[in-house]
């Protein structure tokens, strides 16, 4: 298996063929004509905007009250793949609004050694207050969810937030197998095949070879793979350091707004009973768990989680 390097970018291998023509990923036999991810009903608009000298994507659709949605922070992650079978629903009843993190999907990449967190949280305070939203509905998935959880604790808070959906994220992050298959992603499509067998249940998402290489084609992007992993690479000095399986300091019971933690019952991600422990350590907070869903049950389970989140957002406003 040919590992050479180009130089720009991670380091590619490439999937053999199999004697039917179709590709092996993750030792799973893919076939076009059997896996099909399901249909998206596009209604947004991809819309730019400058935030202090950075091109920033975000999707935009619907009309009424602001919702923001922050999207997860795996190679290949963005926006559109975050939320594109969500935005229909919660598009019938609020503006909705997404925007790449500084360094994924259409958003400029900065290659950041150290300090990448606040940076990219500082970008998206400053992308809201561009937006003018003097008050929204924020939803988060994975990192985007945790990110969202961590600000919301702030006090005081620079999130104008309103209402709060945290999805996979937030709470102990355990360091484990799976996690480590999002981490050592090398830029082939079959570690990509890997990388989204750990995040999903319902095996579609990874074997369908035509999402799958539209994910990759995305990871291995002109500066998307360097901006994600560069906060990896540190001086041969410094102490290896690792976010995942330490302790999470994080200050919940800060958290003023109305909070719905969601979570897939088969999120290999995270510990069982994690969207129940991490609720109870928010004011007020409630837990919704999915079956039959992974860590991104906004993707898999789509229409369950529109629904769920509609009537979070709207009960009692």
């Amino acid at each position: 298996m040919d590992s050479g390097h180009d130089g720009g970018g991670p380091p590619r291998r490439t999937a053999p063929p199999a004697a039917d023509g179709s590709i092996v990923v993750s030792n799973v036999v893919t076939s076009e004509q059997t896996w099909r991810v399901p249909p998206v009903e596009v209604v947004h608009r991809s819309r730019y905007v400058e935030v202090d000298g950075m091109r920033t994507h975000y999707l935009e659709a619907g009309e009424g009250p602001a919702v923001v949605l922050l999207h997860s922070g795996e190679f290949g992650g963005g926006a559109e793949t975050s939320w594109e079978y969500l935005v229909p629903a919660l598009a019938r009843h609020f503006r909705v609004i997404a925007p790449d993190w500084l360094g994924f999907g259409r958003t400029a990449k900065i290659h950041d050694f150290d300090g990448k967190r606040e940076r990219m949280l500082s970008h998206m305070v400053r992308f809201i207050q561009l937006m003018a939203l003097d008050k929204a509905h924020f939803v988060g998935n994975s990192m985007g969810a945790t990110y969202l959880l961590q600000m919301a604790a702030e006090r005081p808070c620079r999130l104008p937030i309103d209402r709060l959906v945290a999805i996979s994220g937030g709470g102990f992050i355990p360091d484990n197998e799976e996690r480590r298959r999002l981490l050592d992603y090398d830029g082939s499509e079959e570690a990509m095949a890997g990388l989204l067998a750990a995040i999903f249940e319902d095996p579609v998402w990874y074997q369908d070879r035509e999402y799958v290489r539209r994910r990759h084609a995305l990871s291995v992007a002109p500066g998307a793979w360097e901006a994600i992993a560069a906060a990896r690479f540190r001086s041969p000095q410094a102490p290896v350091r690792t976010e995942f399986g330490g302790a999470d300091r994080t200050p919940y019971g800060n958290i003023t707004a109305k909070t719905l933690i969601m979570a897939g019952d088969r999120d290999r991600l995270r510990l069982p009973g994690f969207a129940v422990d991490l609720a109870a350590r928010i004011p007020g907070a409630r837990a919704a768990v999915l079956a039959n869903a992974g860590h991104c049950p906004n993707i898999e389970r789509a229409e369950e989680v529109g629904r769920l989140i509609v009537e979070f957002l709207t009960a009692d406003a």
